[in-house]
Protein backbone atom coordinates (compact mmCIF):
# COMPACT_ATOMS: atom_id res chain seq x y z
CA UNK A 1 0.00 0.00 0.00
CA UNK A 2 0.97 3.37 -0.61
CA UNK A 3 2.12 5.55 2.11
CA UNK A 4 -0.19 8.67 1.34
CA UNK A 5 2.03 10.62 3.95
CA UNK A 6 4.95 9.85 2.10
CA UNK A 7 3.65 10.91 -1.51
CA UNK A 8 5.93 12.83 -3.78
CA UNK A 9 3.52 15.16 -5.92
CA UNK A 10 6.09 17.63 -7.23
CA UNK A 11 6.14 16.63 -10.85
CA UNK A 12 2.68 16.57 -10.45
CA UNK A 13 2.68 19.86 -9.15
CA UNK A 14 4.64 21.36 -12.03
CA UNK A 15 2.54 19.72 -14.52
CA UNK A 16 -0.62 22.10 -13.29
CA UNK A 17 -1.13 24.43 -15.73
CA UNK A 18 -1.96 26.73 -12.89
CA UNK A 19 -0.14 27.00 -9.55
CA UNK A 20 -1.34 24.82 -6.71
CA UNK A 21 -2.20 26.72 -3.72
CA UNK A 22 -2.47 22.98 -1.81
CA UNK A 23 -3.56 19.28 -2.34
CA UNK A 24 -3.88 17.06 0.69
CA UNK A 25 -5.33 13.70 0.89
CA UNK A 26 -9.18 12.86 1.20
CA UNK A 27 -11.34 10.05 1.57
CA UNK A 28 -10.61 7.01 3.45
CA UNK A 29 -7.13 7.54 4.36
CA UNK A 30 -8.16 10.62 5.89
CA UNK A 31 -11.34 8.70 7.31
CA UNK A 32 -9.04 5.93 8.80
CA UNK A 33 -9.65 3.30 7.00
CA UNK A 34 -8.30 2.69 3.98
CA UNK A 35 -7.86 -0.99 2.79
CA UNK A 36 -4.96 -1.97 0.49
CA UNK A 37 -7.03 -1.56 -2.41
CA UNK A 38 -8.45 2.01 -1.70
CA UNK A 39 -7.47 4.84 -4.02
CA UNK A 40 -5.73 8.30 -2.72
CA UNK A 41 -7.62 10.69 -3.11
CA UNK A 42 -6.60 13.74 -3.52
CA UNK A 43 -7.82 17.34 -3.32
CA UNK A 44 -7.10 20.93 -3.54
CA UNK A 45 -7.01 24.42 -4.71
CA UNK A 46 -5.63 26.16 -7.86
CA UNK A 47 -5.05 29.67 -8.41
CA UNK A 48 -6.83 30.73 -12.00
CA UNK A 49 -5.07 34.06 -13.64
CA UNK A 50 -7.44 37.03 -13.56
CA UNK A 51 -8.01 37.16 -17.17
CA UNK A 52 -9.49 33.76 -17.51
CA UNK A 53 -11.99 34.78 -14.88
CA UNK A 54 -12.61 38.24 -17.14
CA UNK A 55 -12.60 36.82 -20.39
CA UNK A 56 -15.78 35.46 -22.23
CA UNK A 57 -14.67 32.18 -22.07
CA UNK A 58 -15.77 29.54 -19.31
CA UNK A 59 -12.71 29.46 -16.70
CA UNK A 60 -11.77 25.94 -15.62
CA UNK A 61 -12.74 26.06 -12.19
CA UNK A 62 -12.38 22.35 -11.49
CA UNK A 63 -9.62 20.13 -12.26
CA UNK A 64 -9.25 16.40 -12.27
CA UNK A 65 -6.66 13.94 -13.28
CA UNK A 66 -6.16 10.11 -12.28
CA UNK A 67 -3.16 7.69 -13.18
CA UNK A 68 -1.93 4.62 -11.80
CA UNK A 69 0.99 4.92 -9.38
CA UNK A 70 2.01 1.49 -8.20
CA UNK A 71 -0.80 -0.58 -9.30
CA UNK A 72 -3.17 1.67 -6.83
CA UNK A 73 -5.03 4.57 -8.53
CA UNK A 74 -4.83 8.07 -7.99
CA UNK A 75 -7.17 11.12 -7.95
CA UNK A 76 -6.70 14.54 -8.02
CA UNK A 77 -9.14 16.93 -8.10
CA UNK A 78 -9.11 20.63 -7.62
CA UNK A 79 -11.27 23.79 -7.57
CA UNK A 80 -10.28 27.36 -8.33
CA UNK A 81 -9.36 29.35 -5.54
CA UNK A 82 -12.42 31.42 -5.54
CA UNK A 83 -15.07 28.33 -6.17
CA UNK A 84 -13.20 26.53 -3.34
CA UNK A 85 -13.59 29.25 -1.24
CA UNK A 86 -17.82 29.97 -2.51
CA UNK A 87 -18.42 26.00 -1.47
CA UNK A 88 -16.56 26.62 2.14
CA UNK A 89 -18.84 29.24 2.55
CA UNK A 90 -21.99 27.29 1.44
CA UNK A 91 -21.66 24.85 4.65
CA UNK A 92 -19.68 22.14 2.98
CA UNK A 93 -18.10 20.48 5.41
CA UNK A 94 -16.54 18.10 2.84
CA UNK A 95 -13.87 21.14 1.36
CA UNK A 96 -13.36 22.16 4.73
CA UNK A 97 -12.19 18.52 5.42
CA UNK A 98 -9.89 18.75 2.92
CA UNK A 99 -8.48 21.87 3.64
CA UNK A 100 -8.21 21.09 7.09
CA UNK A 101 -6.70 17.32 6.26
CA UNK A 102 -3.50 17.02 8.23
CA UNK A 103 -2.43 14.88 5.29
CA UNK A 104 -0.83 17.14 3.60
CA UNK A 105 1.42 16.91 0.24
CA UNK A 106 1.58 19.89 -1.57
CA UNK A 107 1.06 23.42 0.77
CA UNK A 108 1.67 27.07 0.38
CA UNK A 109 1.52 30.29 2.62
CA UNK A 110 -2.24 31.18 0.99
CA UNK A 111 -3.01 27.31 1.96
CA UNK A 112 -1.97 28.80 5.89
CA UNK A 113 -4.11 31.57 5.49
CA UNK A 114 -6.78 30.03 4.10
CA UNK A 115 -6.74 27.41 7.14
CA UNK A 116 -6.04 30.49 9.34
CA UNK A 117 -9.48 32.06 8.42
CA UNK A 118 -11.25 28.46 8.11
CA UNK A 119 -13.13 28.84 11.51
CA UNK A 120 -15.02 32.20 10.50
CA UNK A 121 -17.03 30.14 8.15
CA UNK A 122 -18.23 27.31 10.75
CA UNK A 123 -21.66 27.37 12.07
CA UNK A 124 -24.15 25.06 13.18
CA UNK A 125 -26.01 24.71 10.08
CA UNK A 126 -23.18 22.27 9.14
CA UNK A 127 -25.09 19.97 11.02
CA UNK A 128 -27.14 19.79 7.68
CA UNK A 129 -24.10 18.51 5.51
CA UNK A 130 -23.75 15.96 7.99
CA UNK A 131 -27.16 14.73 8.31
CA UNK A 132 -27.22 15.04 4.81
CA UNK A 133 -24.34 12.96 3.71
CA UNK A 134 -24.68 9.86 6.62
CA UNK A 135 -28.49 9.70 5.03
CA UNK A 136 -27.03 9.15 1.99
CA UNK A 137 -24.58 6.72 2.74
CA UNK A 138 -27.12 4.81 4.83
CA UNK A 139 -29.68 4.21 1.95
CA UNK A 140 -26.45 3.22 -0.27
CA UNK A 141 -25.72 1.16 2.80
CA UNK A 142 -28.96 -0.86 2.84
CA UNK A 143 -29.08 -1.39 -1.09
CA UNK A 144 -25.64 -3.07 -1.07
CA UNK A 145 -24.98 -4.69 2.45
CA UNK A 146 -21.66 -3.04 1.54
CA UNK A 147 -19.31 -2.03 4.61
CA UNK A 148 -17.42 0.90 3.00
CA UNK A 149 -21.39 3.20 2.87
CA UNK A 150 -21.53 2.22 6.28
CA UNK A 151 -18.43 3.37 7.75
CA UNK A 152 -18.97 6.62 5.89
CA UNK A 153 -22.06 6.99 7.20
CA UNK A 154 -21.52 6.69 10.81
CA UNK A 155 -18.09 9.33 10.36
CA UNK A 156 -20.47 11.72 9.01
CA UNK A 157 -22.78 11.34 12.29
CA UNK A 158 -19.66 11.52 14.74
CA UNK A 159 -17.67 13.86 12.63
CA UNK A 160 -20.99 16.37 12.66
CA UNK A 161 -21.78 15.57 16.89
CA UNK A 162 -18.05 16.46 17.55
CA UNK A 163 -18.17 19.23 15.40
CA UNK A 164 -21.41 21.10 16.66
CA UNK A 165 -20.20 20.41 20.28
CA UNK A 166 -16.50 21.52 20.34
CA UNK A 167 -16.37 23.64 16.95
CA UNK A 168 -14.11 20.87 15.26
CA UNK A 169 -13.28 19.83 12.45
CA UNK A 170 -12.43 15.81 12.95
CA UNK A 171 -12.90 13.06 10.33
CA UNK A 172 -10.46 10.68 11.69
CA UNK A 173 -13.04 8.06 12.41
CA UNK A 174 -11.06 5.75 15.08
CA UNK A 175 -10.67 9.14 16.85
CA UNK A 176 -13.51 10.00 17.01
CA UNK A 177 -15.42 7.50 19.36
CA UNK A 178 -12.97 8.92 21.91
CA UNK A 179 -15.04 12.36 21.65
CA UNK A 180 -18.41 11.11 20.99
CA UNK A 181 -18.94 8.92 23.98
CA UNK A 182 -22.14 7.52 22.32
CA UNK A 183 -20.44 5.87 18.83
CA UNK A 184 -21.22 2.41 18.80
CA UNK A 185 -18.92 -0.09 20.46
CA UNK A 186 -18.33 -2.41 17.54
CA UNK A 187 -17.00 0.35 15.05
CA UNK A 188 -13.12 -0.77 15.61
CA UNK A 189 -14.59 -4.19 14.03
CA UNK A 190 -16.13 -3.02 11.33
CA UNK A 191 -13.07 -0.19 10.36
CA UNK A 192 -10.85 -3.61 11.01
CA UNK A 193 -13.04 -5.46 8.25
CA UNK A 194 -12.58 -2.58 5.86
CA UNK A 195 -9.59 -2.12 5.83
CA UNK A 196 -8.85 -5.88 5.05
CA UNK A 197 -11.06 -5.69 1.97
CA UNK A 198 -12.55 -1.92 -0.16
CA UNK A 199 -15.41 -3.84 -0.78
CA UNK A 200 -16.00 -6.13 1.47
CA UNK A 201 -19.81 -7.41 2.37
CA UNK A 202 -21.28 -6.61 5.12
CA UNK A 203 -20.55 -9.17 8.24
CA UNK A 204 -20.88 -7.44 11.58
CA UNK A 205 -24.35 -6.66 14.01
CA UNK A 206 -27.17 -7.44 13.19
CA UNK A 207 -28.63 -4.92 10.79
CA UNK A 208 -31.98 -3.79 13.28
CA UNK A 209 -29.40 -2.94 15.83
CA UNK A 210 -27.37 -1.29 13.41
CA UNK A 211 -30.43 0.77 12.07
CA UNK A 212 -31.11 1.80 15.22
CA UNK A 213 -27.50 3.11 16.59
CA UNK A 214 -27.59 5.05 12.98
CA UNK A 215 -30.94 6.64 13.70
CA UNK A 216 -29.92 7.52 17.26
CA UNK A 217 -26.81 9.25 16.07
CA UNK A 218 -28.93 11.03 14.50
CA UNK A 219 -31.26 12.49 16.95
CA UNK A 220 -27.40 12.99 18.87
CA UNK A 221 -26.88 15.52 15.95
CA UNK A 222 -29.92 16.94 16.37
CA UNK A 223 -29.77 17.85 19.59
CA UNK A 224 -25.89 19.16 19.44
CA UNK A 225 -26.81 21.42 16.75
CA UNK A 226 -29.66 22.81 19.00
CA UNK A 227 -27.45 23.66 22.00
CA UNK A 228 -24.07 24.54 19.55
CA UNK A 229 -22.50 27.46 20.53
CA UNK A 230 -21.20 27.30 16.83
CA UNK A 231 -22.85 30.76 15.52
CA UNK A 232 -25.98 30.69 12.90
CA UNK A 233 -23.72 32.91 10.17
CA UNK A 234 -20.27 32.80 8.76
CA UNK A 235 -17.97 35.61 10.06
CA UNK A 236 -15.48 35.99 7.88
CA UNK A 237 -16.89 36.77 4.45
CA UNK A 238 -15.09 39.90 4.31
CA UNK A 239 -11.67 38.39 4.89
CA UNK A 240 -12.11 35.79 2.35
CA UNK A 241 -13.29 38.19 -0.49
CA UNK A 242 -10.45 40.09 0.79
CA UNK A 243 -8.34 37.04 0.60
CA UNK A 244 -9.37 35.69 -3.09
CA UNK A 245 -8.83 39.10 -4.57
CA UNK A 246 -5.43 39.62 -3.34
CA UNK A 247 -4.08 36.23 -3.87
CA UNK A 248 -5.28 36.69 -7.02
CA UNK A 249 -3.58 39.68 -8.03
CA UNK A 250 -0.27 38.29 -6.17
CA UNK A 251 -0.57 34.81 -6.91
CA UNK A 252 0.21 31.74 -4.37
Amino acid sequence: MLDALSLDLTPVVAEQPDPLIFATVSGAHLYGFPSRDSDIDLRGAHLLPAGDLLGLREPEETRSRMWDRDDVEMDLVTHDLRKFVRLMLNRNGYVLEQLLSPLVVHTTEAHEELIALAPGVLTSHHAHHYRGFAGTQWRLFEKATELKPLLYAFRALLTGIHLMRSGEVQAHLPTLPAEVPEAPPYLADLIEAKVAAEHGGYAGPPLDGVREDIEALHAVLDAAQAVSALPEHVSAYDALDEFVVRRRTVGD
